[in-house]
């Protein structure tokens, strides 16, 4: 599944993206966007951005920590007035929502 990503500016969204690759689950060692984590990418005109992630299972450790990490570095980018990150767990991750990336790195390829 890959990412749905809505912007009126997509250079603004790529830097998104390129800081999304700087997040772990620190259980993993792949990035939250490789992983398939990132469910959407919203950039309005005013350059909100929104993102709707999920982990990789509601129980993870790292569900009070990851969400708000992403959020601020997101908001650390220049050009960036404000970032919301939205958890969901609907549709559940699993392994087949990685890049080809994440799983040559995990070995399931």
């Amino acid at each position: 599944m890959a990412a749905v990503i809505n912007t009126v500016n997509q250079e603004l969204s790529t830097k998104v993206i390129d800081m999304l690759k700087t997040c772990y689950d620190p259980e993993i060692p792949v990035d939250i966007w490789e992983l398939g984590l990132i469910y959407e990418i919203h950039v309005n005109e005013a350059s909100e951005v929104r993102i709707v992630m999920t982990l990789t299972s509601p129980s993870c450790p790292v569900a009070e920590t990851l969400p708000p990490e992403v959020e601020n570095k997101v908001k650390e980018l220049e050009g960036v007035a404000r970032c919301k990150v939205e958890l969901t767990f609907d549709p559940p991750w699993d392994k087949e929502m990685m890049s080809e990336v994440a799983q040559l790195e995990l070995g399931f390829m």
